[in-house]
């Protein structure tokens, strides 16, 4: 038992050594890695906008994909009063669609050049409507052929469109893009949807076969603390995520329903749940994963651009809620995520929704809660017990440990006891932990006076600051029962530590583990009164 004992408590100062190590890795790469890359970035930008660009497209050959396909180079046209990255030149663009929540626009080689989200909480940190694409990614709905050179002329063809400017904000509308090359027709008819999403044939003549890809991912949110890349549901259920840098060869996938490339909070997909899709997945020279669906001579799918609001995507398929991607705690996440969503439509308020959810997981875990408590406060009284069996047995450990099973015994106590709740509520937390990282529903909504959007961070750091300070008063009121001085030195250390890393986290995730310390210190509190009447009927 002693043994025991002693694992334990190294246990704990791994766990605890781990932790402090984890969050000063994130804290290092935030600075060092992040912010520098972001302010490169920044400044090529204004570099290149000083330049005057070349608006005629360029080809480059890239390896056969998929046995069959010559890929080509995404031109590089920017406009020269280019505002950002993501700006498009307008003499590129043939067709601009309208739905009631996004504007695409439609490039001369018939791909989506651009989507701007026009709900009015989709704003950038420029005030600005958010742009979901960089102007020189690989573009969604780009066609590449199979025959090398009907693929070399087709990027220097331009696409003839049957109107310029599609209203679909209150009916369904029909765009056709027609590109007439030497050897084939390449025809591309859409239906637009006011709800923002698209259905799509695509048909050559001639048998010819072609590829149409969903382009690399949006790029509004892409950091450390989310999973960002390619993400793809196959007929027996399975999902596959490929994140961003880590593809380093071509994967072939057949019976796909969906193939979605995402972010942080926006996600382009591309569905069929009725005819399965095959695809090829290539690496760019960053390892990034770019889907090519294969086509043949004709495809017919259906596709998405925007927000991962569970909502919007269950109305289009209850399947496509799948492209909200939890983690390894989808299980749990999922309908906690619905537990949300039923509460914020009763209130309608996303910050006291937290708050409510909160509780309701604090008390659902109170009986786990409760025993770990408990557990910890015995042991808090056995501990000079404790103390003068290892000191009069410190050299027989045998008897030490034969002494201390019977004193555990005698009390009710286990060395464990503290542990063990702990570890089965930490599924719960992580999943609840990721499902308000990754929840978009929380972009632009309000709580009270400071917090005027719960997927940010707190402007003011309240919320981190109160955070770190409950979880300061939760330790000064919890039995600390460790020996070692180093373990409560890191210990003392964590409220810092959280509190540092927590000023850049969203506000909702803040005042999710706010609310639960506060209950923790309550139900804390409560213990330590009781035992504290025990201890004084006891004298």
């Amino acid at each position: 038992m002693n043994n025991m004992n002693q694992n334990n408590s190294g246990m704990q100062k791994r766990m605890l050594i781990m932790t402090l190590v984890v969050f000063v890795f994130f804290i290092a790469y935030e600075f060092l890695v992040l912010k520098p890359q972001k302010e490169a970035k920044q400044a090529q930008i204004k570099q290149e906008q000083t330049q005057k660009a070349n608006s005629a497209p360029s080809v480059e050959q890239q390896n056969s994909m998929s046995n069959s396909v010559t890929a080509s180079a995404e031109e590089n046209s920017k406009s020269v009063d280019a505002l950002s990255s993501k700006a498009i030149a307008s003499k590129n663009i043939i067709t601009t669609v309208k739905t009631r929540h996004n504007t695409f626009e439609i490039d001369n080689l018939g791909r989506i050049a651009q989507v701007t989200l026009e709900d009015r909480q989709y704003i950038d940190e420029n005030k600005e409507q958010i742009k979901l694409f960089e102007a020189n990614q690989l573009r969604p709905l780009e066609v590449r052929f199979a025959d090398a050179n009907i693929n070399d002329e087709a990027f220097k063809v331009s696409v003839v469109a049957s109107k310029s400017l599609v209203d679909a904000k209150s009916e369904v509308q029909e765009l056709v893009l027609t590109q007439k090359l030497s050897n084939t027709t390449l025809t591309k008819t859409f239906k637009f949807y006011p709800d923002g999403h698209y259905d799509l044939e695509v048909k050559t003549t001639n048998a010819k076969k072609f590829f149409i890809t969903n382009g690399f991912r949006p790029n509004v949110l892409a950091d450390m603390y989310a999973d960002h890349g390619m993400y793809v549901k196959q007929n027996d259920g399975t999902m596959e995520l490929i994140e961003d840098g880590d593809l380093d060869k071509t994967k072939n996938y057949t019976g796909i329903k969906f193939v979605s490339n995402f972010d942080r909070y926006y996600a382009t997909v591309i569905y069929n749940f009725n005819k399965s899709l095959a695809i090829t997945v290539m690496p760019d020279s960053e390892s990034n994963p770019q889907p090519f669906i294969h086509g043949n001579d004709k495809i017919v799918f259906s596709g998405y651009v925007g927000p991962k609001e569970f909502k919007t995507l269950k109305a289009l398929n209850p399947e496509l809620t799948d492209v909200i991607e939890y983690g390894w705690f989808t299980f749990i996440a999922k309908p906690m995520f619905i537990l949300l969503q039923y509460i914020h439509n009763i209130i309608g308020n996303w910050g006291w929704t937290i708050v409510i959810v909160t509780i309701l997981i604090k008390l659902v875990l109170y009986p786990l809660s409760y025993k770990g408590m408990v557990s910890m406060q015995k042991l808090k009284d056995l501990a000079p017990k404790i103390k003068e069996i290892q000191e009069k047995y410190k050299d027989d450990k045998q008897k030490a440990s034969m002494h201390m099973m019977e004193l555990y015994k005698k009390h009710g106590a286990n060395p464990m006891g503290g542990c063990l709740p702990i570890i089965l509520q930490i599924p719960v937390f992580f999943a609840i932990y990721r499902v308000l990282l990754n929840a978009i529903e929380l972009k632009g909504a309000e709580w009270i006076f400071w917090i005027n959007d719960l997927a940010e961070m707190d402007p003011y750091f309240v919320l981190p600051i109160l955070m770190g300070a409950s979880m300061w008063l939760q330790q000064r009121i919890t039995p600390n029962t460790m020996q070692d001085e180093m373990q409560r030195k890191i210990f003392q250390m964590l409220p810092v530590v959280f509190t540092f890393f927590f000023l850049w986290f969203p506000a909702g995730l803040t005042l999710y583990w706010f609310v639960n310390n506060v209950f923790t210190i309550a139900q804390q509190y409560t213990i330590n009164k009781m035992f504290e009447k025990k201890r004084a009927i006891k004298k």
